[in-house]
């Protein structure tokens, strides 16, 4: 799994014209799966985002995490970050995980950040055309990827 995700003051995701997901003070995580993608993955990944000390204490170090500040969340699934493109200039997606396995751990890693962080999770809709609005906050944004755990 890959995940960039983005400390935001506020972010939403839009449908056809129609808000389906907005938080405050939080994280943004553009999230992609491959095939190779596993509940252990999902289990590390959530725990490492949940715990990821990004948030500024009172002397403005980031001391903090998306626990501590009692932040919210918003998912939305990436297939691009699965992008190849070394031959050519067209990208190719043949690293992006199928629907039939990239769907459920999507669900899976949404409904356990929202377990782990207390908190109902923001998202965005799978295979949908969406449009993504933040202010980044720092800016601060972190790459995160599963098979790099070291």
């Amino acid at each position: 799994m890959r995940a960039v995700i983005q400390r935001v003051t506020s972010a939403s995701v839009t449908i056809e014209g129609h808000e389906k997901s907005a938080i405050g003070l939080g994280l943004l995580i553009l999230l992609g799966v491959e095939d190779a993608d596993t509940q252990e993955d999902l289990a590390w990944l959530v725990k490492k985002i949940s715990n990821l000390r990004i948030f500024d204490d009172e002397e403005g170090v980031m001391n903090r995490s998306l626990l501590d500040v009692e932040g919210e969340a918003l998912v939305v699934s990436q297939f691009t970050l699965y992008a190849s493109y070394k031959k050519g200039n067209r990208p190719s997606w043949f690293r992006a995980g199928s629907h039939e396995h990239s769907i459920p751990l999507y669900n899976s890693f949404c409904a356990a950040l929202s377990e782990a962080i207390g908190k109902l999770v923001g998202t965005g809709e799978f295979g949908a055309e969406m449009q993504v609005k933040l202010v980044n906050d720092g800016p601060v944004t972190i790459c995160i990827d599963t098979k790099n755990k070291e």
